[in-house]
């Protein structure tokens, strides 16, 4: 039988039996963004190994330190040997952060740790305040550029990361990221294990949350201490997570060495020198981590993924931005000096605004003109 509709009314319907079940795959196929946002994995149970090796300090020689240059963003980080070293929060003489620093492994070769099997180089803007690393590893085998900054929104430290496979296809490659944390200048582990945190995985999120409550300290006329948390985020859900003690078989990185994967994730690890570890979500080789802080651990949780609602170009645009415009309200160095070459006086210039923006950068923001004079712990003893 031969339609009697008009070719325009028969085309109409054509089109919207076509997208029938193109909507049903948007309901059942394609997830919500609600749904996309919902961790892939999230560990239970607790870690065995408490308490965990005996915490550190971490490098005083840094290659990087970096801040907002607002008040409203009261975090700091620094960078040493190629990886994100002490991050302070609330103030700048609180440390919460050992070290963080990525892994990579094909899941059944070979694992490779930053610090351990890669060499690497630094580089800053123009305003010093953001941190650019390149890691190679020794094998050859890929290349990782992590880019540093704070938002100056929020106590939140953002890192972009971009891993190449070299000798090996980017597609086959795994990045994990290791968070050590000493949350409020306390590390825990070893036989005293004092100052020891905690750590969990937010189910919600499936954040990596360290935590530690004590405010009690042994320095002098230091009464300003705050109950503090951390929680690492990233722009798509972790693959998987685990929390464990430093130095224990509950070490992501014991079991990334040992198996190429988390082996036995697990979700908390009171009481003692805990360490994180969590598989990104990689897109084309990207990813953005947000470290943020707050007073509890939904908090720090709320802030991270704020920081996350932003793309990072933007939030870099006016985190550079701020320092600029401080920049521009110095002194102006001479653009000419006698017997010196342009080049050098370029060069000179550039380091008359990295050298100021350092010493403003170690300015606290709780108490204005308080300035530490490094952003290091400088003995690093234990803690």
């Amino acid at each position: 039988m031969f339609s009697t509709q008009s070719p325009r009314r028969r085309l109409r319907r054509v089109a919207f039996l076509a997208a029938v079940p193109l909507l049903a795959a948007g309901v059942t196929g394609a997830a919500p963004a609600q749904a996309r946002n919902r961790p892939l994995a999230v560990p239970t149970g607790m870690a065995a190994g408490a308490p965990g090796a005996l915490s550190h300090f971490d490098l005083a020689r840094k290659d990087c330190v970096g801040t907002a240059r607002t008040t409203t963003s009261k975090v700091w980080f620094t960078v040493a040997n190629g990886v994100l070293s002490d991050v302070y929060e609330p103030t700048v003489d609180t440390t919460n952060v050992e070290t963080m620093q990525f892994v990579v492994t094909d899941g059944r070769t070979f694992t490779d740790l930053q610090t351990r099997d890669a060499s690497y180089t630094v580089a800053a803007d123009r305003t010093g305040m953001v941190c650019t690393v390149t890691t190679t590893a020794r094998s050859g085998a890929w290349r990782l550029v992590t880019t540093y900054l704070t938002d100056p929104a929020r106590d939140t430290v953002l890192v972009g990361a971009r891993l190449r496979g070299l000798t090996v296809p980017t597609e086959r490659l795994h990045l994990y990221t290791r968070l050590d944390p000493t949350v409020g200048g306390h590390g825990g582990g070893g036989p005293d294990n004092a100052g020891a945190d905690s750590a969990t995985v937010d189910a919600s999120t499936g954040a990596l949350v360290a935590s530690d409550p004590t405010t009690l300290t042994a320095a002098t006329h230091r009464d300003y201490a705050v109950p503090t948390s951390l929680a690492l985020r990233a722009d798509r859900p972790f693959r998987s997570s685990s929390n464990g003690y430093v130095g224990t078989p509950s070490d992501g990185l014991t079991q990334l060495d040992s198996e190429h994967r988390l082996s036995d994730p697990r979700a908390d690890a009171p009481n003692g020198n805990v360490v994180g570890t969590a598989e990104l979500a990689l897109d084309d080789g990207k990813a953005t981590l947000a470290l943020g802080f707050g007073r509890t651990a939904s908090q720090a949780v709320a802030t991270a993924g704020a920081s996350l609602s932003r793309a990072l170009g933007k939030v870099r645009h006016d985190y550079e931005q701020g320092w600029r415009a401080y920049d521009k309200g110095l002194r102006r160095p001479p653009s000419a000096l006698p017997g010196l070459s342009f080049e050098r006086v370029a060069r000179l210039r550039t380091a008359y605004y990295l050298s100021v923006n350092v010493v403003k950068a170690s300015e606290d923001k709780t108490f204005p003109g308080a300035v530490v004079a490094g952003l290091a712990s400088p003995w690093g003893q234990a803690v």
